[in-house]
C-alpha cells in the first residue's frame, strides 16, 4: 500500500511512476485525494469543536464555583458533543473507503523498471547456459512423463478436473527429491531458516501482501469462513510478522518454505492447456526476506542469485529477464524473472520471480522495526517465488532426456533418489 503523505506531497510524482505500468490509475488517484481532502477538513472541525468543548467545559466550571447558571454553556456542550460523535462517524467512512482505495492501487515501479507493455518488452539481463543440443527429436514432458510413468493427467481429471497432475512412482520421488534439494541448499548453503507455513490463511493475510482485494477471482475461498488455500507460500511466510515492531538487531530475516499452492487461474481459460505449464495446485520452494528499506536493492540481487543457484545446479540453461513497467506485479517495484530453457517444448518457461516490494506489503501489515533514531520504520519485504516446482520438472525432464526416453538425474540430485536414471 502506498504512504498517503506521499501520494499528498507528490501526487504528481506518484501518477509518473504509476504510468509506466501503461495502467491508468489517475481516477483512483483523483478519488484517494479527494477523500484525503474529506478527511482533513473533518478532522480540522473535530479538533475545533473538541477546543470549544474544552473551553466551554471550563467556563462551566468557573460559573459553577461563582454559584452562576451555566445551562447555556451545558447545552452547548451537549450540542458540540452530538456533533463531535457525528463526525467521527463520517471520519471512520472516509477512512475506509480511503484505505479500500489505497488497496486497489499497485505499487510504484522503481526508477530502474523499463518502460512496455507486455513480457515480450522485458529486457534479457544475461543468458547462462547452453541450450541442449540432441542427435535425436526431443520429446516434450508429457510425452517423457507419461511414456515412463512418472505423471498422470487422466486419473488427475477423474479425481479433479483439468489442469492438475498425479505424480506415480519415480516421478513422485523425484518431485519430492527437488523439495528437499531445494530446502536443503536454502538453508545449508544458503543461510535460510526453514518454515512449515499453513496452507490455509485468513482473509487479512491475503490482503497483507496484494493477494486481496485485486485477485479475489483467482484465490480458493473456503465457504464462509474467511479462509483460503494459499496462492504461494509467500502469504503465510511474509505474515508471520505482521502487527509487529521488530528489533533492528533482529533484521535482515530470510525465510525459505515448501508448501502447495493454489490458484483458480481465471483469467487463463485457454493458455497452456497441455501438460504442468499452468495448473491449478502445483509446489513451489518460496524464498522471503524482511530487511531495511537502505539494503533491499543488495538483497534483491542476492535473492535472484540464490534462485539460480539452482538451475545452475541441476544443468538447465536459463535466461535473467527484467520486468517492464507494463509487466510488473501489482505489489512489486522491480522484478527479475527467471526462465528455464524446455527443449521439448522449445520454449522459456518462467521458474521463478525475484521481487522487491520494498514498505508496499509491510504498510499493508504494518510490519514495522525500531530504528537506531529510536523512531519506528516500515520494514522492506522481498520474494524470490524461490522456485515453480512443476516448471522445474518439465525443464529436468526434457534436458536430461536420452533417445531411449529415460531420464539422466544430474549429479545434485542423485543421492535424493539413491539412482541414476529414471
Amino acid at each position: 500500500m502506498l504512504d498517503i503523505k506521499r501520494v499528498r506531497e507528490d501526487a504528481a510524482g506518484v501518477r509518473e511512476r504509476l504510468r509506466v505500468r501503461g495502467k491508468g490509475d489517475d481516477k483512483l488517484i483523483d478519488d484517494l485525494l479527494s477523500h484525503d481532502q474529506t478527511r482533513r477538513k473533518l478532522l480540522t472541525e473535530v479538533e475545533e469543536l473538541k477546543a470549544e468543548r474544552n473551553r466551554t467545559s471550563k467556563e462551566v466550571g468557573q460559573l459553577k464555583s461563582k454559584g452562576q447558571d451555566a445551562s447555556e454553556q451545558l447545552t452547548r456542550m451537549k450540542e458540540v458533543s452530538a456533533r463531535i460523535g457525528e463526525l467521527d462517524q463520517e471520519v471512520a467512512e472516509v477512512e475506509g473507503l480511503q484505505r479500500d482505495l489505497l488497496l486497489r492501487i499497485p505499487n510504484t515501479p522503481h526508477p530502474s523498471v523499463p518502460t512496455g507493455e507486455t513480457d515480450a518488452d522485458n529486457p534479457v539481463e544475461r543468458e547462462v547456459g547452453v541450450k541442449k543440443a540432441f542427435d535425436f527429436e526431443p520429446k516434450d514432458h508429457v510425452d517423457l512423463g507419461v511414456a515412463r510413468g512418472l505423471i498422470e493427467f487422466e486419473a488427475a481429471a477423474k479425481v479433479s478436473g483439468s489442469g492438475f497432475v498425479v505424480y506415480t512412482g519415480r516421478g513422485a520421488r523425484l518431485e519430492r527429491a527437488l523439495i528437499n534439494y531445494l530446502l536443503d541448499l536454502h538453508t545449508t548453503e544458503h543461510g535460510y531458516t526453514e518454515i512449515s507455513p499453513p496452507f490455509i490463511v485468513r482473509g487479512a493475510a491475503m490482503e497483507g501482501t496484494g493477494q486481496l482485494p485485486k485477485f479475489e477471482e483467482d484465490m480458493y475461498r473456503l465457504g464462509e469462513d474467511e479462509m483460503y488455500l494459499i496462492p504461494t507460500a509467500e502469504v503465510p511466510v511474509t505474515n508471520l510478522h505482521r502487527e509487529e515492531i521488530l528489533a533492528e538487531a533482529d533484521l535482515p530475516k530470510a525465510y525459505a518454505a515448501y508448501t502447495p499452492c493454489f490458484r483458480r487461474e481465471a483469467g487463463s481459460a485457454g493458455k497452456d492447456t497441455r501438460g504442468m505449464i499452468r495448473m491449478h495446485q502445483f509446489d513451489k520452494v518460496e524464498l522471503v526476506h524482511i530487511v531495511r528499506p537502505e539494503s533491499s536493492y543488495e538483497v534483491l540481487e542476492t535473492l535472484t542469485g540464490h534462485a539460480e543457484k539452482v538451475l545452475q545446479s541441476l544443468g538447465l540453461a536459463y535466461r535473467v529477464v527484467t520486468l517492464c513497467g507494463g509487466d510488473l506485479g501489482f505489489g512489486a517495484a522491480k522484478c527479475y524473472d527467471l526462465e528455464v530453457w524446455a527443449p521439448g517444448s522449445q520454449r522459456w518457461l518462467e521458474v521463478s520471480s525475484c521481487s522487491n516490494f520494498e514498505d508496499f506489503q509491510a504498510r499493508r501489515m504494518n510490519l514495522r522495526y525500531k530504528g537506531a533514531d529510536g523512531k519506528n520504520h516500515f520494514c522492506h519485504t522481498l520474494n524470490g517465488s524461490g522456485t515453480a516446482l512443476a516448471r522445474l520438472y518439465i525443464a529436468l525432464l526434457e534436458t536430461h532426456q536420452q533417445a531411449d526416453g529415460s531420464i539422466c538425474l544430474p549429479e545434485t540430485l542423485k543421492p535424493y533418489l539413491s539412482c541414476d536414471v529414471i
